[in-house]
């Protein structure tokens, strides 16, 4: 008895820790965040402005306050899952924070002497810059799995022994020491607090801060109502339900596993209930929220770091990816509605559904408000970072229109500390790919790779697109998408615009194809997150993720071939009202065609040879050949309106 008595008071120290734990991510969260912002906040006519800070001082103090949220997130999710924090791991990070200061304090003072005069590095320097790399890759390691560690770590390997590499892989020797000190910690441009890691404090942090308030705010709870209240009607209204919310989500948080998590309970759950399969459930919401990396406005950000690293604007990128995005999400809402069909699955005037009250709808006005104040700004030629801090500012007095806001006020604090904790993550995923972006660019491999690649496609663009597509996925792997599209894009976009494509749509190829990593199988973490949910099978709903969502893996193809598709100038588009009706009409039929044919039903079960048959005239339709494109409408056209006629004909129903 006296045995078992102790339990409780051993889970009731452990809950205790967990919550001063929880308070004190708070507390450095929230410092991250007044940091982040201070720095990058407009002047106002009522509010001097405090930035921008030195960069000497500001990226190393910003860098040991995210590894100590790192250090500590890891000590509570250790504790929350059950298991024991170790003496041992408690004295290593410890140690490890303690060398990250130490780390920091260097840069400060090789800061100083870079603006003062011309730096040589020493042996110190070089061994400060291995101690910080492997903290942050112990951290990342933690925080994210192994796949972007070990990239990094293999980056490390290639920077400090290329010169004895063979053949193509052999690098030009230099100074050990001062590539070391240089490329992976003191360089304003290279390494863990590189450029990459200067986008992230000037333009992609307020988007983050951004998200995490309006999902602070309670604003979610309403939105899903609503959108389960309006389309509960139609076949398979949950489901497409699970598509508005989840991408409207997804393009603000930035993160499809977090998308599907947050709203996947929810979700999921409900589609199951109207009679789709686990693995479609769960394959669904993983396809939605990774669409959401690809819909304007936000773009989880990614939008932003495009705009830096192509040199056009913000509203230039969120105007190329809409008919890309919008032409995504209808082969989502078309999928559905052919898997309801071949279910059986009708609509229902009788399911239940939280009513919609006239809360909900001023609720709405919280995510509405803050998205089109940011487009309002961004063509008024605000930058991104200043529309972003403005739509905090509006958002945060008006997120009191909510009710349970006005009873917890301190939610908002919460919501603002917690967009701290999420950039503090991705920093320390962005540092490791710092390291991956020094180590490319001081030893030439993009270039080398898109000789290879030139050599292996025998300079055809379709089998160098077929080839950088493949790698896309791979490299993205398991890696969240703005990290993910960093790094791929190093290697990646360098190798398609030698084949002659403009920066911008290379760029856009390879982000499309960085976001599908997340869905395609054997790493799709995002369909694997949603199995959790759907209690599915983990790779078979990645496998129906993937038809789900195959016109993610077609759309790149397309809008290389056809630039008008990307409707900006920037990208090869020569604009004009005829072509673009046509290549929208040509688009809305592949759409069609392709949805009917991987789910084999239309108004009635297809054969492998009909669907084989659509599939080729939906992919003939994206291809850049005017005559079978028009000979393919045609026969698309032809061919539903005989099949839709044979359904009605009474002939089949006596047959």
């Amino acid at each position: 008895m006296a045995g078992g008595a102790r339990h409780p008071s051993r889970d009731t120290d452990m809950s205790n820790i967990t919550l001063r734990l929880q308070y004190l991510l708070w507390i450095l969260g929230g410092l991250l965040t007044f940091l982040g912002l201070a720095n990058v906040m407009p002047g106002y006519e009522s509010i001097p402005r405090i930035g921008p800070f030195a960069f000497e001082w500001y990226r190393p103090l910003f860098f040991l306050i995210c590894v100590a949220i790192a250090i500590v997130f890891d000590w509570q999710r250790l504790l929350r899952a059950g298991r024991r924090l170790p003496l041992w791991r408690i004295a290593l990070d410890l140690v490890a924070l303690a060398v990250t200061a130490y780390c920091c304090v260097r840069y400060y003072q090789v800061g100083v002497e870079m603006v003062r005069s011309i730096v040589f590095f020493d042996s110190l320097d070089a061994a400060v810059a291995l101690a910080a790399v492997a903290v942050a890759t112990l951290l990342c390691w933690r925080l994210w799995g192994a796949s972007i560690a070990i990239i990094g770590l293999l980056g490390l390997l290639y920077l400090s022994t290329g010169e004895y590499w063979p053949g193509m892989l052999k690098t030009s020797g230099s100074n050990l020491i001062d590539g070391l000190a240089e490329n992976l910690w003191f360089g304003a441009d290279n390494g863990l607090m590189g450029g990459i890691f200067g986008i992230i404090l000037s333009t992609v942090l307020p988007f983050i801060i951004l998200g995490a308030v309006l999902e602070g705010c309670g604003a979610g709870d309403s939105m899903i109502r609503i959108s389960f209240s309006l389309m509960h009607r139609f076949r398979g209204g949950p489901a497409y339900a699970a598509i508005l919310a989840s991408g409207m989500f997804g393009t603000v948080s930035g993160s499809a596993v977090a998308n599907v998590v947050g709203t996947g309970v929810v979700t999921i759950p409900m589609i199951r209930k109207r009679g789709f399969s686990g693995n479609f459930a769960g394959a669904l919401e993983a396809t939605a929220s990774a669409g959401g990396q690809i819909l304007p406005p936000i773009m989880g950000a990614a939008a932003l770091v495009m705009a830096d690293y192509v040199g056009v604007t913000y509203l230039t990128i969120i105007i190329a990816v809409l008919i890309p995005a919008l032409a995504y999400y209808a082969s989502l809402f078309l999928a559905v509605y052919f898997e309801a069909r071949k279910l059986g699955v009708e609509a229902s005037e009788t399911e239940a559904a939280d009513p919609i009250t006239r809360q909900d709808w001023i609720n709405l006005l919280l995510i509405v408000a803050p998205l089109a104040l940011i487009v309002v700004l961004l063509v008024q030629g605000v930058s991104p970072a200043g529309a972003s801090i403005s739509a905090i500012f509006a958002l945060l007095p008006m997120s009191f229109i909510n009710p349970q806001m006005r009873r917890q006020p301190q939610r908002l604090l919460t919501a603002l500390a917690e967009g701290g904790i999420t950039v503090a993550r991705l920093s320390i995923a962005i540092a490791i790919v710092g390291i991956i972006v020094a180590t490319l660019s001081a030893t030439g491999i993009p270039t080398k790779f898109a000789v290879l690649l030139a050599g292996a496609s025998q300079y055809s663009l379709l089998a160098a697109l077929g080839i950088t597509a493949l790698g896309c996925i791979v490299l993205g792997m398991g890696m969240p998408t703005l990290p993910a599209y960093i790094a791929i894009v190093t290697v990646m976009g360098p190798t398609l615009q030698a084949f002659g494509l403009e920066t911008l749509t290379a760029h856009m190829f390879v982000f499309f194809f960085g976001v599908a990593s997340v869905i395609t199988p054997p790493v799709a973490i995002a369909a694997f997150a949603a199995a959790s949910i759907s209690q599915g099978s983990p790779m078979k709903t990645a496998l129906v993720s993937t038809r789900i969502a195959a016109m993610i893996f077609l759309i790149p193809f397309a809008f290389v071939y056809n630039p008008l598709m990307l409707t900006v100038a920037e990208a090869g588009a020569e604009f004009s009202v005829g072509a673009y009706a046509w290549m929208l009409l040509q688009l809305v039929i592949a759409l069609y065609l392709a949805a009917s044919a991987l789910s084999r039903f239309d108004q009635r079960a297809l054969s492998p040879i009909q669907s084989l048959v659509r599939l080729a005239l939906a992919i003939t339709l994206l291809s850049p050949f005017s005559l079978p494109s028009l000979f393919a409408a045609v026969a698309g056209i032809a061919l539903l309106v005989q099949h839709r006629y044979k359904r009605l004909n009474p002939v089949e129903a006596v047959a």
